[in-house]
C-alpha cells in the first residue's frame, strides 16, 4: 500500500501493482505491438515488392519505430495511462504523485521501454522491477511514475444490528446524540473487527463500548460482551436515524400536496 499526502493534507491510500500483473500487461501490449508489426510489414511487402535494399530497410525501421514507440506512447498519452494491457489486468500509469500522466511521462517510457523490453528482451526490466517496492521497470524510474491498481475488490459492507437478546433493551434505551468521532470510530471497529487479533479487539471494543456508554440508559443486561453492545447501540441508533428521516419526507410530502392544492392569488 503507498500513501501519498496530497496539498490539503489528506492521506490518500494507493495500491501499486504487483509484479505479476505488470508482466501480464506487459506481455499483451507486446503481443499487440508485435502483430501490429508483422501486420504492417505484410501489408508494405504486398504493396511493394520491387523496392531496393535501402527503401526497404528504411521502411522496416520505420515500421519498427512507429509500432514499438510511437503507437504506445500515442496511446498512453491520449488514454492517461492506459494501454490494452493495462486495461485488460485493471491497472494504469499514474506518477509518483498520483496524478495522470502526460506526454513527456509516455516519451520518456516509451524510449527507454524500446531499450529494456524488446532490445534485451525484457531482461532489464525484470531486473529493476524485482529489485522495486512498486515493481517498477526503468523507464519509470526515469519518468517518475509507476503502475496503479484500478480495480481493487470491494469488502463487504458490515452493518450493525442488536443480537437477539439485547433487541428488548435496546428498544427501550435512551440514545443521546453521540459524537460524530465516537460514532465513527465504533462503526470502523464494527467493520475492520474481523481483521483484528482477538487481544486487540476485544480492548478496542471494551473501550469503544465504554465511550459510548455515557450516552446510553439504562445501562445493558448483565453478561453483554462489548462488541454486542456496540452493534446493538449503533444499529438502534442506525433505525431511529432511518425512521426519523421517513417521517420528515412524509411530513414533507404532505405539506407540499397541501400548497399544491392552495388556490393562485396575487
Amino acid at each position: 500500500m503507498s500513501s501519498i499526502i496530497t496539498g490539503e493534507a489528506v492521506v490518500l491510500e494507493l495500491r501499486p501493482a504487483s509484479f505479476g500483473a505488470r508482466a501480464l500487461g506487459l506481455m499483451l501490449d507486446v503481443l499487440v505491438h508485435v502483430v501490429l508489426l508483422v501486420g504492417l510489414l505484410f501489408l508494405i511487402g504486398m504493396a511493394a515488392p520491387d523496392v531496393d535494399v535501402a527503401a526497404g530497410n528504411a521502411m522496416v525501421l520505420s515500421s519498427g519505430v512507429l509500432c514499438l514507440v510511437v503507437v504506445p506512447v500515442a496511446v498512453e498519452t491520449l488514454s492517461r495511462g492506459r494501454s490494452l494491457g493495462k486495461l485488460a489486468t485493471g491497472l494504469r500509469i499514474v506518477r509518483d504523485d498520483g496524478g495522470s500522466i502526460r506526454f513527456r511521462h509516455a516519451v520518456i517510457r516509451g524510449l527507454i521501454g524500446f531499450l529494456e523490453i524488446y532490445a534485451t528482451f525484457g531482461g532489464l526490466a525484470i531486473a529493476v522491477a524485482l529489485f522495486n517496492d512498486k515493481s517498477k521497470r526503468l523507464g519509470d524510474v526515469v519518468a517518475g511514475t509507476y503502475a496503479l491498481r484500478q480495480r481493487v475488490p470491494a469488502e463487504p459492507k458490515i452493518l450493525p444490528f442488536a443480537p437477539p437478546h439485547l433487541q428488548a433493551w435496546v428498544a427501550l434505551a435512551d440514545i443521546g446524540r453521540v459524537p460524530d468521532g465516537t460514532a465513527r470510530r465504533a462503526s470502523q471497529f464494527i467493520q475492520q473487527a474481523w481483521r483484528m487479533a482477538p487481544d486487540s479487539r476485544a480492548r478496542l471494543a471494551a473501550a469503544l463500548a465504554s465511550e459510548l456508554a455515557a450516552y446510553v440508559a439504562p445501562p445493558p443486561p448483565p453478561g453483554t460482551t462489548p462488541e454486542g453492545y456496540l452493534n446493538a447501540v449503533l444499529g438502534e441508533r442506525r433505525n431511529r436515524d432511518l425512521e426519523r428521516l421517513r417521517r420528515a419526507e412524509q411530513r414533507s410530502a404532505v405539506m407540499g400536496d397541501r400548497l399544491n392544492r392552495l388556490p393562485f392569488t396575487r
